[in-house]
């Protein structure tokens, strides 16, 4: 089974599914050891730099779980991964991160044999403070203003993607609203990733009621990775109780 009709099928059993998100440039190994067992797949990628992807990769799958990348450039990818979020960073200013980037990495994705996920990735207040805001070059979607992020949405949703991303920024101060997640999936009904500044198991619960389908957490995991167990639990729980 690919790797998106298998997230799809989690979504549609239990109404959400729960993505880890390993930047290269820390330990990945030893917080996947404690982890993998609450996840449904690992997402691999980070803002500013990666080394040794290649090995690290390789090594994740022993824990047998989807390994989608999350590149923030052409140098994160692998061919040890299984799927790529073939994304398209499209608030940004900057032509490169929206269209650029990803054409570039095109071949490298069909010559390593990688899933590409089509998905519009959108940085929302207050991403611009975080590390994906400054590298790219973002226009930030305000956080009061819900119908910008559904509008671009319904664009991605009309350009032929399948997912959205929306995006407060890791370690962010705020997640993206409830309001937000709610107004974008209304007038799109694209799939909904929706990560950065989810610090709390009730913050992923309530997003998962607002109509997000995949829950990302992060950098909250590399200071306590038992926290995955009550996340996997929460986003599980609203997923079933959104289905009702």
């Amino acid at each position: 089974m690919k790797v998106e009709e298998r997230i799809n099928k989690i979504i549609e059993e239990d109404g959400s599914a729960y993505f880890i998100l390993l930047d290269p440039e820390e330990n990945i190994i030893d917080i996947a050891e404690q982890v993998y067992s609450y996840v449904d797949a690992f997402l691999v990628g980070g803002s500013i730099g990666i080394s040794n992807l290649d090995e690290k990769v390789k090594e994740l799958r022993k824990f047998k779980k989807p390994i989608i990348l999350f590149p923030g450039n052409v140098d994160g990818l692998t061919r040890y991964a299984d799927a790529v979020l073939y994304m398209s960073l499209m608030n940004s200013l900057n032509p490169y991160w929206i269209v650029t980037a990803p054409t570039l990495g095109a071949l490298k994705i069909l010559e390593y044999k990688l899933e590409p996920i089509p998905t519009a990735y959108l940085c929302i207040e207050p991403a611009k403070k975080t590390s994906v805001g400054f590298v790219g070059d973002i226009k930030e979607i305000p956080r009061d203003k819900p119908k910008i992020a559904a509008l671009y949405c319904l664009s991605a949703k009309f350009f032929g993607m399948r997912w959205a991303y929306l995006e407060a920024g890791s370690g962010a101060e705020k997640p993206v609203s409830d309001e937000m997640i709610k107004l974008c999936k209304k007038l799109s009904g694209i799939n909904l990733i929706v990560g950065g500044g989810i610090k709390k198991p009730e913050i992923a619960y309530n997003k998962v009621l607002a109509g997000a389908d995949v829950i990302v957490t992060g950098n909250i995991l590399e200071k306590d990775t038992n926290l995955a167990e009550k996340f996997y639990d929460s986003i599980k729980k609203a997923g079933r109780e959104k289905w009702k």
